[in-house]
């Protein structure tokens, strides 16, 4: 049997990566993976659907046994990317698709290295602050350590030797274009 396929799809704030990637899975129907998190659920989103919902407990367990493949502290809630249900659809021959940040996906290298690493990027620092000014729902300190962020994670996703596919997303079908042929 085909052993499938991990492709990690990383990038700034801003910059379309979800839309990008979810517009992308639908159209190949690959499998996107479902983080894990310790916060507790929004209206509306539901347990293995947005996330796995865990107690800290339960994160803290998974972690000490080596059950993620890439997990942060991000305010105070944890997230991660559960290694088993990953695994198991490699095995199954099938294509797994981790929307995660930079510093995830250098984590999932460690373990994975064999994965296809896609990094997202704008077209320009001018445009992606115009993508973020457009959302309105950042004070201007929030969207100056928003851009700030976005620098680090390009210059570090860049200089990682991870990243090694950069798909610039000035078009939006193009960029979702592009993703499905790298998903194959």
């Amino acid at each position: 049997m085909k052993h499938g396929k991990l492709i990690v799809i990383s990038g700034p704030a801003g910059v379309g990566k979800s839309t990008v990637t979810r517009q992308a899975v639908a159209r190949t129907g690959v499998l996107l993976s479902v983080s894990a998190t310790t916060r507790p659920p929004r209206p509306g989103e539901a347990d293995g659907r947005e996330y796995h919902f865990m107690d800290r407990a339960a994160f803290d367990n998974l972690v000490a046994a080596d059950g993620f493949l890439e997990y942060a502290d991000v305010f105070g809630q944890r997230y991660g990317t559960p290694a088993a249900p990953v695994r198991r659809a490699l095995e199954a021959g099938r294509t797994m698709v981790l929307e995660i940040d930079v510093q995830g996906g250098m984590q999932v290298a460690k373990k994975m290295p064999e994965a296809m690493f896609v990094l997202i990027v704008p077209p320009s620092d001018e445009e992606l602050r115009r993508r973020l000014v457009g959302r309105g729902t950042e004070t201007p300190d929030q969207l100056a350590r928003r851009l700030g962020k976005a620098s680090e994670e390009l210059a570090l996703a860049r200089g990682s030797g991870v990243y090694t596919i950069e798909v610039v997303n000035d078009d939006l079908e193009r960029a979702i274009d592009e993703v499905c042929r790298l998903i194959g």
